[in-house]
């Protein structure tokens, strides 16, 4: 385990991600329960989650070009730069041979690298001995995810990374990189094996890997790679419904309960970024499956409806909360900003009629409309409520 995390994007205080993962299946900032990420007030498990879209809610499109290189590399190309996605963003070249093709790690296998980061004016960032994660997880910066892959055991190799596979736009602060930085990397391959297998797991085990994976979305989500947030709470949900054949208690089998919940909340959150709103409906429906009275499934659930999904129509949260008042504000604004827009079409229309008795009907209208509108919107906030008190009764 490093001393320093090595992760796409993050930005401070961040940690390596784990060596232990778990086995068959493709391919971590906690505030106590699931982030909150009502930052403008939004902030039975479906067993086909919503695939990971285009890396980087749609900024990393490039990553899903891996496996398509990972067959052409020369084995010891020495001194030869390798142009792995072909477009000049992210090179590789060997400086010191490895032990043959047959030894290139494979998606999914636990490797551990010696790592040196510089500036491309030579400032060194970091130089950690070993750093250890998941090969294709996205624990990682996505520069040594894509290469990591094409590099033989005990290989040494210097990569030049482009800002956008390395920290991107925001930079950082842990360690030291400043905005759309580019990097060289001086990489050695020192081990890879197989991750272990989940079902043998003790719970305790897969309950930490679980959370560092949600963590690991969670500094996706707020560096705006929504896609990449999605991917890793994926793979958390995975590790938290995995079979076990060890023992569990009832405790352990409430964490990792708990675990799910947030990873699909702060799953639908992300999904709700990316305006995927039919696989957010899904995932919110999932949490209410568990906990039925969970306030950010139901609020999320009701943001479909808002949003403008044609699956689901709004569901309020309580009488009392305060999301309701802000939802409803917003409509408010919307009604008031369409209404100015009518306004003024009118004028130009028609000019700007002095007659006091076209302005006074004009008024009466207007003021009757948006109370009649404001009334329908409370109404349906109000039927919403009622609704949930019935759901939550019976259950």
């Amino acid at each position: 385990m490093a001393d320093s995390e090595i992760v796409n994007g993050s930005a401070d205080n961040q940690e390596v991600a784990p060596s232990g993962k778990k086995s068959g299946r493709a391919s971590l900032l906690d505030s106590g329960e699931d982030f909150s990420m009502l930052d403008d007030v939004e902030d039975d498990v479906d067993d086909d989650l919503p695939p990971l879209e285009d890396a980087g809610g749609g900024k990393k499109k490039d990553a899903t070009k891996a496996d398509a290189v990972a067959d052409r590399t020369p084995s010891t190309e020495l001194e030869e730069w390798l142009d792995v996605l072909g477009n000049g963003q992210l090179r590789k070249k060997v400086v010191e041979a490895g032990a043959g093709l047959d030894s290139r790690p494979q998606r999914g296998q636990n490797v551990t690298i010696h790592l040196k980061t510089t500036l491309t004016d030579g400032t060194v960032v970091e130089e950690l001995p070993n750093v250890s994660f998941t090969l294709g997880d996205g624990d990682v910066l996505q520069v040594l995810d894509l290469t990591v892959q094409l590099m033989e055991m005990s290989e040494k190799a210097l990569i030049e990374a482009g800002a956008k596979y390395a920290y991107g736009a925001l930079g950082s602060s842990t360690p030291a990189v400043p905005p759309d930085a580019d990097l060289i990397l001086e990489v050695q391959l020192l081990s890879a094996e197989d991750a272990p297998d989940l079902e043998l797991m003790l719970p305790s085990e897969r309950i930490s890997l679980a959370n560092r994976k949600r963590e690991r979305g969670n500094i996706h989500y707020q560096r705006t790679d929504y896609a990449f947030a999605i991917n890793s709470y994926g793979i958390a949900l995975q590790i938290t419904e995995a079979t076990s054949r060890v023992d569990i208690s009832q405790q352990e089998e409430e964490e990792l309960l708990d675990m799910k919940v947030k990873c699909l909340n702060n799953m639908a959150a992300a999904q709700l970024k990316l305006d995927h709103y039919e696989a957010a409906l899904r995932s919110c429906v999932s949490v209410l499956a568990h906990q039925p009275d969970n306030v950010k499934a139901l609020f999320r659930k009701g943001k479909v409806g808002l949003l403008g999904s044609d699956a689901y129509c709004f569901h309020s949260l309580s009488l009392n909360s305060n999301t309701i008042h802000a939802e409803l504000s917003k409509l408010v604004k919307k009604h008031s900003e369409q209404k100015g827009a009518e306004q003024a079409m009118y004028k130009k229309m028609l000019g700007n009629p002095t007659n006091a008795s076209v302005q006074k009907h004009r008024a009466k209208s207007s003021w009757s409309l948006s109370w009649k509108w404001l009334f329908g919107a409370t109404a349906i906030a109000i039927g919403g409520v009622a609704l949930s008190v019935v759901i939550a009764a019976r259950n």
